[in-house]
Protein backbone atom coordinates (compact mmCIF):
# COMPACT_ATOMS: atom_id res chain seq x y z
CA UNK A 1 0.00 0.00 0.00
CA UNK A 2 1.33 3.41 -1.03
CA UNK A 3 0.55 6.32 0.81
CA UNK A 4 1.05 9.57 -1.04
CA UNK A 5 1.70 12.76 0.58
CA UNK A 6 -0.72 14.85 -1.49
CA UNK A 7 -2.76 17.80 -0.59
CA UNK A 8 -5.52 19.40 -2.71
CA UNK A 9 -6.40 22.93 -2.38
CA UNK A 10 -9.40 22.25 -0.47
CA UNK A 11 -7.25 20.40 2.13
CA UNK A 12 -4.88 22.99 1.90
CA UNK A 13 -7.88 25.82 2.63
CA UNK A 14 -8.62 23.47 5.39
CA UNK A 15 -4.95 23.09 6.91
CA UNK A 16 -4.66 27.00 6.51
CA UNK A 17 -8.11 27.70 8.48
CA UNK A 18 -6.87 25.30 11.26
CA UNK A 19 -3.10 27.29 11.26
CA UNK A 20 -5.52 30.10 11.81
CA UNK A 21 -7.77 29.24 14.02
CA UNK A 22 -4.96 27.74 15.90
CA UNK A 23 -2.95 30.95 15.51
CA UNK A 24 -5.66 33.01 17.41
CA UNK A 25 -6.03 30.56 20.47
CA UNK A 26 -2.27 31.07 20.65
CA UNK A 27 -3.09 34.84 20.84
CA UNK A 28 -5.18 34.88 23.22
CA UNK A 29 -3.24 32.92 25.23
CA UNK A 30 -0.58 35.39 24.89
CA UNK A 31 -2.55 38.43 25.79
CA UNK A 32 -4.11 36.55 29.14
CA UNK A 33 -1.32 37.73 31.69
CA UNK A 34 0.07 36.33 34.75
CA UNK A 35 -2.51 38.35 37.03
CA UNK A 36 -5.10 37.41 35.00
CA UNK A 37 -4.24 33.65 34.56
CA UNK A 38 -3.37 33.43 38.86
CA UNK A 39 -6.93 35.52 39.12
CA UNK A 40 -8.83 32.63 37.25
CA UNK A 41 -7.08 29.51 39.08
CA UNK A 42 -7.68 31.09 42.55
CA UNK A 43 -11.17 31.56 41.28
CA UNK A 44 -11.72 28.11 39.69
CA UNK A 45 -9.90 26.55 43.19
CA UNK A 46 -12.23 28.89 45.45
CA UNK A 47 -15.37 27.74 43.01
CA UNK A 48 -14.92 24.38 44.29
CA UNK A 49 -13.82 24.89 47.59
CA UNK A 50 -17.29 26.91 48.38
CA UNK A 51 -19.51 24.60 46.23
CA UNK A 52 -17.80 21.38 48.37
CA UNK A 53 -18.75 23.80 51.90
CA UNK A 54 -22.04 24.24 50.57
CA UNK A 55 -22.86 20.34 50.26
CA UNK A 56 -21.19 20.32 53.70
CA UNK A 57 -23.79 23.08 55.21
CA UNK A 58 -26.75 21.22 53.45
CA UNK A 59 -26.05 18.11 55.46
CA UNK A 60 -24.40 19.33 58.75
CA UNK A 61 -26.04 22.83 59.51
CA UNK A 62 -29.00 23.08 62.05
CA UNK A 63 -31.01 25.55 61.18
CA UNK A 64 -32.58 25.33 57.17
CA UNK A 65 -32.23 28.89 56.26
CA UNK A 66 -27.85 27.85 56.28
CA UNK A 67 -29.08 24.60 54.45
CA UNK A 68 -30.81 26.76 52.03
CA UNK A 69 -27.96 29.02 51.69
CA UNK A 70 -25.52 25.84 51.28
CA UNK A 71 -27.28 25.17 48.26
CA UNK A 72 -27.16 28.43 46.78
CA UNK A 73 -23.46 28.25 47.42
CA UNK A 74 -23.56 25.15 45.64
CA UNK A 75 -25.05 26.48 42.40
CA UNK A 76 -23.52 29.82 42.14
CA UNK A 77 -20.15 28.61 42.56
CA UNK A 78 -20.72 25.12 40.16
CA UNK A 79 -22.38 28.17 37.68
CA UNK A 80 -19.28 29.95 38.64
CA UNK A 81 -16.89 27.29 37.67
CA UNK A 82 -18.37 26.13 34.68
CA UNK A 83 -18.59 30.22 33.45
CA UNK A 84 -15.00 30.36 34.62
CA UNK A 85 -14.09 26.67 32.78
CA UNK A 86 -15.27 27.83 29.53
CA UNK A 87 -13.73 31.16 29.56
CA UNK A 88 -10.42 28.94 30.29
CA UNK A 89 -10.94 27.34 27.29
CA UNK A 90 -11.41 29.99 25.29
CA UNK A 91 -8.21 31.84 26.54
CA UNK A 92 -6.07 28.66 27.31
CA UNK A 93 -5.34 29.16 30.44
CA UNK A 94 -5.52 25.85 32.48
CA UNK A 95 -7.33 26.09 35.77
CA UNK A 96 -7.79 23.33 38.45
CA UNK A 97 -10.04 20.03 37.93
CA UNK A 98 -10.67 19.43 41.26
CA UNK A 99 -9.18 20.53 44.89
CA UNK A 100 -7.67 18.57 47.36
CA UNK A 101 -10.03 19.19 50.88
CA UNK A 102 -7.31 17.75 53.18
CA UNK A 103 -5.24 20.31 52.31
CA UNK A 104 -7.50 22.97 52.82
CA UNK A 105 -8.01 24.57 56.97
CA UNK A 106 -11.41 25.77 56.36
CA UNK A 107 -12.86 22.59 55.38
CA UNK A 108 -10.35 20.59 57.97
CA UNK A 109 -12.11 22.78 60.66
CA UNK A 110 -15.91 22.15 59.32
CA UNK A 111 -15.82 18.04 59.13
CA UNK A 112 -15.82 17.61 62.32
CA UNK A 113 -18.78 19.98 63.30
CA UNK A 114 -22.70 19.55 62.65
CA UNK A 115 -25.38 21.69 64.39
CA UNK A 116 -24.91 25.22 65.87
CA UNK A 117 -21.39 24.70 65.88
CA UNK A 118 -20.85 23.86 62.10
CA UNK A 119 -23.66 27.04 61.67
CA UNK A 120 -21.47 29.31 63.85
CA UNK A 121 -18.22 27.99 61.82
CA UNK A 122 -19.46 28.08 58.57
CA UNK A 123 -21.21 31.20 58.44
CA UNK A 124 -17.67 33.07 60.03
CA UNK A 125 -15.62 31.57 57.47
CA UNK A 126 -17.69 32.57 54.94
CA UNK A 127 -17.81 36.20 55.80
CA UNK A 128 -13.94 36.02 56.11
CA UNK A 129 -13.57 34.22 52.09
CA UNK A 130 -16.38 36.83 50.91
CA UNK A 131 -14.45 39.16 51.85
CA UNK A 132 -11.36 38.42 50.52
CA UNK A 133 -13.10 36.76 47.44
CA UNK A 134 -14.98 40.40 46.67
CA UNK A 135 -11.56 42.49 47.01
CA UNK A 136 -9.88 39.81 44.73
CA UNK A 137 -12.29 40.34 41.91
CA UNK A 138 -12.83 43.66 42.51
CA UNK A 139 -8.89 44.25 41.92
CA UNK A 140 -9.26 41.91 38.80
CA UNK A 141 -12.63 44.25 37.49
CA UNK A 142 -10.61 47.00 37.95
CA UNK A 143 -7.11 46.08 36.89
CA UNK A 144 -6.95 43.22 34.68
CA UNK A 145 -6.18 43.05 31.34
CA UNK A 146 -8.25 40.95 29.72
CA UNK A 147 -11.58 42.14 29.24
CA UNK A 148 -13.51 38.59 29.23
CA UNK A 149 -11.54 37.93 32.61
CA UNK A 150 -12.49 41.41 33.47
CA UNK A 151 -16.20 41.00 32.68
CA UNK A 152 -16.55 37.55 34.79
CA UNK A 153 -15.11 39.41 37.52
CA UNK A 154 -17.27 42.23 37.30
CA UNK A 155 -20.54 39.98 36.79
CA UNK A 156 -19.71 37.91 40.16
CA UNK A 157 -19.27 40.89 42.55
CA UNK A 158 -23.40 41.24 43.12
CA UNK A 159 -23.13 37.60 43.39
CA UNK A 160 -20.45 37.45 46.13
CA UNK A 161 -22.03 40.60 47.73
CA UNK A 162 -25.06 38.56 48.05
CA UNK A 163 -22.90 35.73 49.65
CA UNK A 164 -21.45 38.18 52.25
CA UNK A 165 -25.02 39.93 52.79
CA UNK A 166 -26.31 36.67 53.98
CA UNK A 167 -23.38 35.07 55.71
CA UNK A 168 -23.27 38.17 57.57
CA UNK A 169 -26.83 37.98 58.70
CA UNK A 170 -26.62 34.07 59.60
CA UNK A 171 -23.75 35.16 61.86
CA UNK A 172 -26.43 37.27 64.16
CA UNK A 173 -27.46 35.83 67.15
CA UNK A 174 -31.23 34.48 66.77
CA UNK A 175 -33.62 36.82 67.32
CA UNK A 176 -32.03 40.26 66.40
CA UNK A 177 -32.05 41.83 63.26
Amino acid sequence: MQIRNRVTWKGYLVLLASGVACAATVSNVKNVNNVDKQFMVTAARTDMTLAHEGQMAEAQAARADIKDFGKTLVQDHSMAYWQLSELAAKTGVTIPKGINIGHDRAVEQLVHLKGASFDRQFTNDEISADRQLLTAFRREAKDGRDADVKAFANKMIPVLQKHLQLAEQFAKPVGRS
